[in-house]
């Protein structure tokens, strides 16, 4: 099976040697396709107002100057045209992917390409400390993460589909069991605009995400993972709200 690995925090990133790792485990058709420069945020955006830079690596391994979405594409329909791959791994992100983030995550937008493609496709995650973003334990995708892939790819899903999975902050030991669950909610955020100045006293800014561990439902996304638990939530690229559809047909007198 030719499996293409993508992420969103660029070429050198510790996460995706793991994913490179994982992959290897499942299959020895392993392609790397990833930015050459951190793409956190990018969501699905893709590069349209300037050209892309392909820059090989090694064998198999390429950096593209542009966002997720380009690397998935520049791997499926360029370089790996003739053989397109039977699955797309994107991750490991440093950091979960859960609730709210999905909209905004790079690490979905590559799981997300690559369905848009006809190709299946699972994002991963590696959620870490609370406290401090720097302490990151690889263990439990490097130790879980091949024979779960493995399991979702032997049991399949919808075109149209992809999987979102993310890790616990723990150690791979720690780990407390795999479950499949809906995106979950943030109810403690706040988006903080940070103003500085630079040499010449003209203003720029940060945007900052804030966000502390609250008590989340424990069927959801974030209640498993803080319950070291392995998430498993699939996100559909149909975003219509059916239940919104109806009521607003009926409010518009449509039958």
């Amino acid at each position: 099976m030719r499996i293409l690995v993508t992420n969103d925090d660029g070429i050198h990133a510790p996460g995706l040697a793991v994913a490179e790792k994982i992959a290897r485990e499942i299959s020895d058709d392993v392609w790397v396709m990833a930015p050459e420069t951190e793409q956190s945020g990018a969501s699905h955006s893709l590069t349209l107002t300037s050209p892309l830079r392909l820059r090989q690596i090694s064998e198999r391994r390429f950096a593209v100057s542009g966002t997720p979405t380009d690397c998935v594409m520049m791997g499926a329909l360029h370089v790996l045209k003739d053989k397109p791959p039977a699955l797309v791994l994107s991750g490991v992100n440093a950091g979960s992917n859960l609730a709210d983030d999905v909209t905004y995550s790079g690490t979905i937008a590559g799981a997300m390409e690559g369905c848009a493609l006809g190709i299946p496709s699972i994002a991963l995650s590696q959620a870490s400390d609370e406290d401090s973003r720097e302490r990151f334990d690889w263990s439990p995708g490097s130790a879980h993460g091949p024979s779960l892939i493995r399991r979702l790819v032997e049991a399949g899903w919808p075109r149209g589909t992809l999987m979102n999975v993310n890790f616990p902050a723990c150690a791979a030991n720690e780990v407390t069991g795999t479950v499949v669950v809906p995106q979950g909610r943030y109810d403690l955020q706040s988006t903080e605009i940070e103003e500085r100045f630079d040499a010449r006293a003209r203003a720029y800014y940060w945007i900052g995400l804030r966000r502390r561990k609250a008590s989340p439902p424990g069927d959801t996304d974030l209640g498993a993972v803080y319950s070291n638990k392995i998430a498993v939530t699939p996100l559909h690229m149909n975003l219509t709200d059916a239940p919104a559809l109806a009521k607003m047909r009926l409010a518009l007198g449509q039958k």
